[in-house]
């Protein structure tokens, strides 16, 4: 087994951890003297936002610039650790033994309030079976301070059979250092680096990640993707899942840059900052772009265009979309709803993690049908480009264009626009009133609405806020917008109006 390695010199860009708390992590981004201090510092801007003191100065002096008011301090050589090798962990993981002191200290109290000593049954077995890495399927070594690989070939010996690795909140910034574990692992089907902070060069690991089926870079600050061969990412064979959440990816090319990884099914974009999203008109490659992608998590972006929804229809496979907490996704910010969203994407089976069924598409599509023909467009072209799978889902269900009726006006013309809705009370106070429903005009404003409401329920000094309840749709929409009307609120005919205070 390896030898603990020497103190090295500490340098810009270098990841550390404090001694003794492997999981207070930060960059080394200054190494020298310190004015009004003797000897040297080495400041560190932490990852955690408050785990500092200052911002990089001190006494007004600028030594570096941190990323937080908070998230830096300066430390003494000897307080930082610049890490283990991934053996190393393994030790310390797998074989460390709890001392008598340690073990004296488990014990639960009795029914007479006496300390009652804990034995753990199994133990030795366990740690006899955990001891023999020749036999481990996988390992977790998250928050071990890992920073480097070791010897490829001890690794290899140490661990011939290991499958998945678990390497979250380590000190790995530089993808060699992870080629060099990797080396060691061929038979490796799983990596989990969440909460590293890597470079953008991923492609140095396709020649030592062979059969790699699943890789997880969460939390690793990426903001490009650069392949190192030609303008795509090649190799990664067998690669099913990516999870690159919780990144700073803000350019959709970055992501194009993958579309020849065939076999990748998943592909995991939440947290990002991507604002628009397309799909590439033509390439040199052979295969087809994200030939085989089913699943795609776009949550918690900044997309705002409803024409990045309509592109994901031209990746192939794709059925199963989770896109909530966009700006276009999010009707509380002015986004469009649930219904519009599966009528535009046209072969998605799975949206936001509730499945869409035959039913709920079938009444989407109509709804959706009608709320575009209850707009005014200006010309063919307008509607095409806003709204492009209008016209096919009109002709699907055979919806006619509205005629202007030459018979007698009033109340038999408004009867063909009324739709009919189910209003049910929620509220504390009004939870006991019996549900109505009633058929109004489409034209009705929300605001009108709620004035009926107060006289359909006696609300007395009760001051209403709508929801609209839609199938499929874990959370109810606020209609907070009293001077819309409900056909552009996206209610229609038996939609259900929940009614709080």
């Amino acid at each position: 087994m390896e030898k603990p390695t020497q103190q090295c010199e500490f340098k810009i860009g270098q990841r550390v951890h404090w001694a003794g708390d492997s999981q207070r992590i930060g960059t080394v981004k200054y190494v020298g003297p310190v004015e009004g201090y003797s000897g040297d510092w080495i400041g560190i801007d932490w990852d955690n936002r408050d785990g500092g003191k200052h911002d990089g100065s001190v006494n007004g002096v600028r030594y570096f610039i941190a990323q937080f008011p908070k998230s830096a301090s300066f430390a003494r050589p000897h307080n930082l650790s610049t890490g283990v090798s991934l053996l190393q962990a393994l030790e310390i993981r797998y074989r460390t033994t709890s001392t008598k002191e340690e073990e004296d200290e488990m014990y639960v109290f009795s029914a007479t309030n006496k300390r009652v000593n804990v034995q753990l049954l199994g133990k030795e077995k366990i740690q006899d079976i955990l001891g023999r890495f020749e036999e481990l399927p996988g390992a977790s070594l998250s928050y071990l301070g890992v920073s480097s690989s070791g010897d490829p070939l001890q690794i290899r010996n140490t661990l011939p059979n290991l499958k998945e690795l678990d390497l979250t909140g380590n000190l790995l910034s530089d993808w060699q250092d992870v080629d060099g574990i990797c080396s060691g692992l061929p038979g490796l089907t799983g990596l989990n680096l969440t909460n590293n902070v890597m470079s953008h060069d991923i492609e140095v690991l396709k020649d030592s990640l062979q059969v790699i089926e699943e890789l997880h870079l969460m939390g690793n600050k990426l903001r490009e993707i650069t392949p190192t061969s030609s303008n795509i990412v090649e190799g990664f064979h067998s690669l099913r899942l990516l999870n690159l959440e919780d990144n700073h990816i803000a350019d959709w090319g970055e992501i194009l840059k993958l579309s020849q990884l065939k076999c990748l099914e998943q592909l995991q974009l939440n947290k990002n900052n991507i604002e628009r999203i397309w799909y590439p008109s033509a390439t040199d490659e052979p295969d087809k772009p994200f030939q085989n992608l089913h699943c795609l998590l776009i949550g918690g972006n900044k997309i705002q265009e409803t024409s990045s929804i309509d592109a994901l229809n031209s990746y192939p496979g794709l059925e199963d979309i989770r896109c909530s907490d966009n700006p276009v996704t999010d009707p509380s910010r002015g986004g469009i709803a649930r219904f519009v969203l599966i009528a535009r994407l046209a072969k998605v089976n799975i949206l936001n993690g509730s499945e869409i069924t035959p039913r709920e598409r079938k009444d989407s599509e109509i709804r959706y049908v009608r709320l575009v023909m209850s707009k005014v467009h200006q010309n063919l072209e307008e509607m095409k480009a806003l709204h492009p799978r209008f016209t096919e889902l009109k002709a699907f269900h055979g919806i006619e264009d509205e005629r202007p009726s030459n018979g007698p006006t009033g109340p038999q013309k408004m009867a063909s626009g009324l739709i009919a809705i189910t209003l049910k009370c929620v509220g504390p106070s009004i939870a006991e009133k019996p549900p109505l429903t009633k058929k109004l005009p489409a034209t009705t404003t929300v605001g009108k609405l709620k004035t009926l409401c107060e006289t359909f329920f006696k609300l007395k000094y009760i001051k209403p806020r709508f929801y609209l309840q839609e199938a499929g749709s874990p959370m109810p929409i606020l209609l907070d917008d009293d001077m819309e009307s409900l056909n552009d609120a996206g209610v229609c005919n038996q939609s259900t109006i929940l009614i709080d205070e």
